[in-house]
């Protein structure tokens, strides 16, 4: 790989950005952005170097709102220019593992998760480890799952006759009978290589046979083992025989376990993916000869925002980078952007052909949504641990803060709607949500008392001046954000009666229901919030709840009206009595049909003949209006 360094300052010297950005090579290659401290910002890739990073740059273009922060703190941008797109994608990933940029897909750490590695030496160990050394040494995993690992080594140590103790074993320790045979030798668990017992050869041999097994490839071993077998019986070793009999069972086992499809036999790798807000979760399930060898999983950062395949494109890159076994299949969850470069680059990593497939429907599409739906169950329970600690910050807030540029996080937000049918039964709602979740103790509701008609605005003057005269006399707290639900005509009107109780600098926003437009007191314009982005979803779950919340209170006022204007006007009908009429007609119209005999059933004949002779002369009025 051929690397050239280039470093351009995007402030302090006589070229403008432009001139500078004019000068970048046009193939292939990594660039980074950093801070005025040196600090890693962002890694990427690029096919054109030029024509990628000219996009950061272009001021018309739309920008995610975590890409803009990024830019404004960014000083300087380092170019490493590559032979290849492959070797800017292998640097890239290389560099994000590396560097952790906050601004990139980050794999969360992954040091801790243990390996089973059979170690390089003349008579090999087979153990757990959490460190990889580059001496040789031959990995499996890494093994998210504790209990996966321990039961792969379990099965192993059961099948073959490896050692456990841990020494170095070479000719010269035998010749020297610096070690004697331990209780595993004489209970038939080790062949006894410290004593020379077993030659390197038949132990090597069998040590491969381990890794096979750690690699999935148990069909292909038995068949082995089976001709071995054989062989050994026909030259009467049937001693030998019978120890391979029993390791075929003890395989044949383990490979059912293992089994968990119909597929055919091609190793693959199947990924799937779940997202949430800034975290996500992405989890491999390894087949091997049809057989299920493993999970993993790994959560992931600095995801908002981003598309799917994006997401997935950086699990790969980062997830293959340190993987050695590489599979002839990938299915993948969403298809990717740049999919020959990462075709090619595992291709030339197993050294034959690899697939990467999005599959649509089939078997296959089926173990895709099984990986996603493990990969959802997984980030849910992140995000309880989350909750669990007392620091914990919703990322709609933190999103609802960047995109409104917020001086503080909006925890407490109180959204107000107003309700009406052509200004009759006007009522007003006021909802509260805390940290992003709805806080129904503190769920206000309002008759408007002042307006005649059907005026938004000066109602919501009036629910604004009611709710806010009343807390400051009782010395409580504003909130974070006061959002009102409607365009820059209701915004205004909060707006204005806030400033006459005397309330300045309060946040304070509309969100228009047309076309999910926010807007603020100090723009005319609308603020451009992505429309993936976790702060809007935020601010449409509270307008939705005011809006349900003020329907309801509405619908009940226009219920006891319709029941007071029309049943209560009858006489000897309390209301008792029309509750018990509505709960057996449905409604008004209900009771104004029934026949005499169904009225007498509910409130007897008297008060029946009422109602009838009630509900005829209304009938007889309208006949007598009419030409």
């Amino acid at each position: 790989m051929t690397l050239q360094v280039l470093t351009i300052k995007l402030t302090g010297e006589a070229l403008t950005v432009d001139q500078k950005l004019e000068s970048l090579p046009s193939g292939p290659g990594v660039y980074q952005h950093k801070d005025g401290e040196g600090t890693v910002l962002y890694v990427g890739k690029a096919k054109s170097l030029r024509n990628r990073v000219r996009q950061y740059f272009q001021k018309s273009r739309s920008m995610d709102p975590r890409i803009e922060a990024m830019l404004r703190k960014a000083t300087d941008l380092e170019i490493i220019v590559t032979d290849s797109e492959v070797e800017a994608l292998i640097l890239e990933a290389n560099l994000i593992k590396k560097l952790k940029p906050r601004y990139n897909v980050n794999l969360k750490d992954d040091k801790s998760y243990p390996y089973i590695v059979i170690t390089h030496e003349p008579y090999p160990r087979v153990f757990v480890t959490r460190q990889m050394r580059r001496d040789g040494s031959r990995y499996f995993g890494p093994y998210t799952d504790v209990h996966n690992v321990r039961a792969a080594l379990k099965t192993v140590r059961d099948i073959f006759m490896i050692r456990s103790c841990n020494y170095y074993i070479d000719e010269e320790t035998i010749r020297g009978k610096k070690i004697r045979v331990c209780l595993d030798y004489h209970i038939k668990k080790c062949e006894g290589p410290c004593e020379g017992l077993v030659t390197r050869e038949r132990y090597n041999a069998m040590i491969d046979q381990v890794a096979a097994v750690l690699q999935g490839r148990t069909e292909s071993l038995m068949e082995q083992l089976r001709h071995e077998m054989d062989g050994m019986a026909s030259q009467l070793r049937f001693e030998d025989a019978a120890l391979l009999r029993d390791r075929i069972k003890g395989l044949q086992a383990y490979s059912e376990k293992q089994r968990v499809s119909d597929l055919d036999a091609t190793d693959r790798d199947i990924l799937g993916l779940a997202a949430d807000e800034d975290d996500a979760c992405g989890v491999v399930f390894r087949l091997r000869e049809g057989k299920m060898i493993g999970r993993q999983h790994y959560y992931m950062s600095c995801v908002e925002g981003k598309q799917a395949g994006e997401i997935v494109a950086a699990f790969l890159q980062q997830y293959y980078i340190d993987v050695e076994d590489i599979p002839a299949e990938v299915l993948l969850p969403a298809p990717l952007d740049e999919e020959e470069a990462v075709r090619e680059w595992l291709s030339s990593r197993r050294g034959t052909p690899v697939r990467l497939l999005h599959p649509e429907d089939g078997e296959e599409a089926k173990l895709v949504r099984l990986s996603n739906t493990n990969a959802k169950f997984l980030l849910g329970e992140l995000k309880l641990q989350k909750m669990k600690r007392a620091e914990y910050i919703p990322a709609g807030i933190k999103a609802l803060q960047r995109d409104l540029r917020l001086e503080s996080l909006p925890r407490k937000i109180e959204c107000f709607d107003i309700s009406n049918i052509q200004g009759t039964d006007s009522v007003a709602s006021m909802v509260v949500f805390l940290d992003g979740k709805p806080r129904k103790s503190e769920y206000r509701k309002f008759k408007i008392a002042t307006v005649s008609g059907p005026n938004d605005f000066a109602s919501m003057q009036e629910v604004v001046r009611r709710r806010y005269s009343r807390l400051l006399d009782e010395h409580g707290s504003l909130p974070d954000l006061i959002m009102v639900d409607g365009g820059k005509g209701q915004l205004s009107s909060a707006v204005e009666t806030l400033g006459s109780l005397g309330i300045r600098n309060q946040a304070v926003i509309g969100l228009a229901k047309r076309l999910e437009e926010v807007y603020k007191p100090d723009s005319s314009e609308p603020e451009l919030i992505p429309k993936d982005s976790p702060g809007l979803r935020l601010l449409q779950q509270v307008r939705d709840e005011a809006h349900r919340f003020a329907i309801t209170f509405h619908r009940t006022l226009r219920a006891k009206r319709t029941l007071q204007t029309e049943l209560h006007q009858i006489g000897g009908v309390g209301e008792k009595r029309a509750r018990e009429l509505l709960e057996a007609f449905g409604s008004v119209q209900g009771v104004k049909f029934a026949t005499l005999e169904q009225l007498a059933d509910i409130v007897g004949e008297t008060t029946a003949e009422k109602i009838r002779t009630y509900f005829d002369s209304e009938g007889a009025e309208g006949d007598a209006g009419s030409p």
